[in-house]
C-alpha cells in the first residue's frame, strides 16, 4: 500500500511508454503523514491613522464626483450640438470578439498526425462514379420493417455498400493489400472494414473484422455497435487495431462530392455521398432516378 506523494506531470501533458508520472510513498508512517498544508493567507491590516485605502480613495472619489455633478449639470452651457442625422451609417454589430483556447485531445492530436502523414507520403487518385440506387433504395423499403422485428437493426445504405465493397476486394486484391517496409506487398484473405465515426472528441475508425463472412444485416449490426461504443467513449484498442480498406459517409451531412484521406498503410478509402433525384436517359427514355 502506498499514497501519491507527487505529481511529475500536469493535466494535458504528452507522455512516452515508461515515462514517470507520479511517485509513490510506501509504508504506514510515511502514508500516515498530514499532507503539507499551504499557510491561510493574513488578513490585511486595515490603515492606521488618518491614511485613507485605495477603496477608502475609490469611494471618496466617486462621493464627490458624485456632489459635483449636478453643479456641472445646473451650469449654464452651450447649446448642444444637434442629433446625428438617423439616416447615416450607425454600427449595429453589438457581437463578442473574444477568443478562447482549448488543448487538443490526445485522439484529436494523433488522428491529426495520421491524417498528415498520409497525406505526405501516400500517391493520391481520386476517382468519381455515380450509381443508381433505385433497386437498394427498394431492397431498403421492402425489407427494413421486417428486418428492424426480427433483428433489432435498422437497414441502411452501408450494409448494401460494404457487401458489394467486400465482393470487389475479392475481385481486386490489390486494393485490399498494404505496401509493408517500402518494397513488400501484403495481400490479405480477409477483409477488415474500418469505419469512419464522428464523435464528440474527434473522428474515430473502428474496425469490423472479417467482413467478407457477414451478411448485409450483419454488416449493419457491426457498424451501429462499434458506431454506439466510439459515441459512448467506450472502444478499446483491440477496436481501433488494423483494419484492410475504408469506407467513409459523408452523405449523412449532405455531401456530395469529396476527397477523402487514405488511413495509412491501408491502399484505398471509398467515399460515399449524399442520395439526390436525377433526371437520367434510361432505354432512350428520361426517367428520375436516385
Amino acid at each position: 500500500n502506498g499514497t501519491i506523494a507527487k505529481l511529475l506531470v500536469s493535466e494535458g501533458d504528452t507522455v512516452t511508454v515508461g515515462q514517470a508520472v507520479i511517485e509513490i510513498s510506501l509504508g504506514k508512517h510515511e502514508a500516515s503523514q498530514p499532507a503539507e498544508t499551504q499557510p491561510a493567507p493574513q488578513a490585511v491590516e486595515e490603515p492606521k491613522g488618518g491614511e485613507p485605502s485605495q477603496d477608502s480613495e475609490s469611494q471618496t472619489e466617486t462621493k464627490s464626483l458624485s456632489r459635483k455633478e449636478p453643479t456641472m449639470q445646473s451650469a449654464p452651457s452651450k447649446p448642444a450640438a444637434p442629433a446625428a442625422d438617423a439616416k447615416g451609417p450607425v454600427s449595429a454589430y453589438k457581437g463578442s470578439r473574444a477568443e478562447r483556447r482549448e488543448k487538443m485531445t490526445r485522439m484529436r492530436l494523433r488522428t491529426a498526425e495520421r491524417l498528415k502523414q498520409s497525406q505526405n507520403t501516400a500517391a493520391f487518385l481520386t476517382t468519381f462514379n455515380e450509381v443508381d440506387m433505385s433497386k437498394v433504395m427498394d431492397f431498403r423499403a421492402q425489407n427494413k420493417d421486417d428486418v428492424l422485428q426480427k433483428h433489432g437493426v435498422k437497414l441502411g445504405f452501408m450494409g448494401p455498400v460494404a457487401r458489394a465493397s467486400a465482393l470487389a476486394l475479392k475481385q481486386i486484391p490489390a486494393i485490399n493489400a498494404s505496401i509493408e517496409n517500402g518494397d513488400t506487398i501484403v495481400f490479405r484473405d480477409y477483409i477488415d472494414l474500418s469505419v469512419a465515426v464522428a464523435t464528440p472528441k474527434g473522428l474515430v475508425t473502428p474496425v469490423l473484422r472479417n467482413m467478407e463472412r457477414l451478411s448485409v444485416v450483419g454488416i449493419e449490426r457491426g457498424i451501429a455497435d462499434l458506431g454506439k461504443k466510439a459515441r459512448d467513449g467506450k472502444l478499446t484498442m483491440d477496436d481501433l487495431a488494423g483494419g484492410s480498406f475504408t469506407i467513409s459517409n459523408s452523405g449523412i451531412w449532405g455531401s456530395l462530392f469529396g476527397t477523402p484521406i487514405i488511413n495509412m498503410p491501408q491502399t484505398a478509402v471509398l467515399g460515399i455521398y449524399g442520395i439526390q433525384q436525377r433526371p437520367v436517359a434510361v432505354n432512350g427514355q428520361v426517367e428520375i432516378r436516385p
